[in-house]
């Protein structure tokens, strides 16, 4: 799964970047965040029209990480009713088919910008009775941003509310060094595949959620501890823990 990650790049220095229409309001971005938790907001990048039938553009909205399927109830606050999973992440074998995301399926789907993202490894021959302890690890972009697939939902506690956008991260099966510690990763799309994922006006391609379709490369490092707890944030998460004899390259 792809539960915490890191993002650091301004929405406007990002729109620039990759040619998008940056829709997010300079007094929503509240800077760089080391340690993105669930029910945060986030970054994504879409493919809308802006008039009907006009060439649909990309753009940079900010989205809730946790889809929100659009039947989902109000509670009392106007907010999603608590109760079910938080869909942070959705297999990629299963978007198309699971009840919660074939919609979004069909035509909203994303890219979420991330300067990498957290796994933790298990460890083993730890105290009897005791929880075992987990190892952190940053898997990062060799020095570029990586995109992960996501899809992303509207959602209305009520017909005349303003509308609440929210994403999922789109997994698939670990892939060299990371298989050894989780068995589940982001599908991260090459730049070549953004515009066929993108596309707002044509049906999903599964073949895109393939990992061997010229994905980026990635590195990984253990990291410290302090990443466990969502009050820190600070470039400190990111930083290599020592020893480090686990770094390597994935892909």
């Amino acid at each position: 799964m792809c539960g915490r990650f890191a993002v650091t790049t301004d929405p406007a220095m990002l729109a620039e970047r990759i040619g998008a229409i940056n829709e997010i309001p300079a007094e929503r971005y509240a800077g760089p965040n080391y340690n993105v938790a669930p029910t945060d907001d986030v970054i994504a990048v879409v493919c809308r029209h802006g008039e009907p039938g006009d060439r649909p553009t990309r753009r940079l909205r900010q989205m809730r990480w946790g889809l929100v399927p659009p039947w989902t109830r109000a509670g009392a606050d106007g907010r999603p009713a608590p109760g079910g999973r938080l869909l942070i992440n959705a297999r990629a074998d299963k978007v198309a088919t699971a009840p919660a995301f074939r919609a979004a399926a069909d035509h909203r789907r994303c890219l979420v910008p991330m300067d990498g993202y957290y796994e933790w490894r298990t460890e083993s021959g730890g105290p009897a009775g005791r929880k075992a302890r987990k190892t952190p690890f940053y898997i990062h972009g060799d020095g570029a941003t990586l995109f992960a697939a996501g899809l992303w939902s509207v959602w209305r506690p009520h017909k005349t509310s303003e509308p609440v956008l929210s994403l999922a991260v789109i997994t698939t099966d670990s892939v060299g060094d990371l298989a050894g510690i989780h068995d589940r990763m982001p599908v991260l799309l090459a730049q070549s595949h953004w515009d066929r994922w993108l596309d707002p006006d044509s049906a999903i391609d599964t073949g895109l959620l393939t990992c061997g379709l010229e994905a980026p490369r990635t590195v990984l490092r253990q990291v410290s501890p302090l990443v466990n707890s969502v009050a820190n944030n600070s470039p400190d998460l990111i930083a290599p823990a020592a020893p480090q004899p686990e770094q390597g390259y994935l892909l």
